[in-house]
């Protein structure tokens, strides 16, 4: 007689728990908070050291010639600024406002006339078709990497053969020349400027000069007030181009002045206070000039960022 063995039915499998820790969706508030907090010191620190030498500027122009030497950078003396003012701008029949007016000229003028030159040349190569364009683009894009003072030697000896060292020519001419500006006109271009706007306009009989003049630009306005901001700074800051192409003092743009004002300050110590206090006025129109631009320069970066 045969025995039956009775086999239990095996109980339904559990399913398996996945016990590893699953990401949270969201990051804790505390890493959220000390992220932030990093960030903001970096920030803070990044400002302080760029905003240092122009409050110990602003302090130090504010200082008579004795507490200049007698107080530490950041120490307040007393208030000497509008003595220091005045004599700054009445010093050797008022020279100092002559450099800056000179140097209004070369970067005001220098600066509009090349952004303007840029922003033709870089709609150019956007909106035309021509024989080694992409070649010749890459051509003006080779004198982005020559340093501005590798080719003052050479052109010095061009303004010379041209007969105008030691003129204003000699340093509004060499201004117009920007090829950067040339590579940011073509990306604004690309940018802001449509070309079914372009084709609109010359259906309706536009020439191709009053298409780019009426339409053209003021559509690339941001762009060519980013160009001219940069091309002023540049202006502004051209100490080396200055002091090779010019001789009379009297072109002296108010950086080659300041200079030589500097170079007498062993022989005569009275000039470290013009030297200060003309530093820290030359530096107003550089803030002034970001302030009220930035703007357009601003809106400028986003550039081709959207298609």
């Amino acid at each position: 007689m045969s025995t039956l063995t009775h086999h239990p039915t095996p109980a339904p499998a559990e399913p398996a728990t996945d016990t590893r820790p699953r990401a949270t969706a969201r990051r804790a508030p505390g890493n959220a908070l000390l992220s932030k907090g990093i960030v903001n010191g970096l920030l803070l620190l990044a400002a302080c050291y760029t905003l240092m030498p122009v409050s110990w500027l602003l302090i130090a122009a504010t200082k008579n010639h004795r507490d200049l030497f007698a107080t530490s950078g950041f120490t307040l003396g007393g208030f000497n600024l509008l003595a220091n003012l005045r004599h700054l701008f009445t010093v050797d029949d008022g020279i100092y406002l002559r450099w800056f007016g000179n140097s209004l000229l070369y970067s005001v003028v220098g600066s509009a006339a090349s952004t303007l030159i840029c922003v033709a040349t870089g709609y150019a190569f956007d909106k035309y078709d021509f024989k080694g364009k992409e070649k010749l683009f890459g051509l003006v894009l080779g004198g982005v990497l020559v340093p501005s003072t590798v080719i003052q030697l050479p052109m010095y000896l061009l303004a010379t053969k041209a007969g105008i060292v030691d003129t204003y020519w000699a340093l509004l001419l060499p201004a117009l020349v920007n090829p950067f500006g040339v590579y940011l006109a073509r990306v604004f271009s690309e940018g802001y400027v449509p070309g079914e706007v372009l084709e609109a306009a010359r259906v309706d009989g536009a020439g191709e000069l009053r298409t780019f003049a009426r339409i053209a630009l003021p559509m690339l306005g941001p762009g060519f007030m980013t160009i001219f901001l940069f091309s002023f700074t540049a202006s502004w800051n051209n100490f080396f181009g200055a002091l090779v192409m010019l001789n009379d003092d009297h072109l002296y743009p108010v950086n080659l002045g300041l200079f030589m004002w500097n170079s007498l300050t062993q022989q005569q110590p009275e000039f470290y206070s013009l030297v200060i206090t003309g530093s820290l006025v030359a530096v107003l129109p550089l803030i002034a000039a970001f302030v009220c631009l930035q703007r357009f320069w601003r809106s400028g970066l986003t550039a081709g960022a959207v298609k």
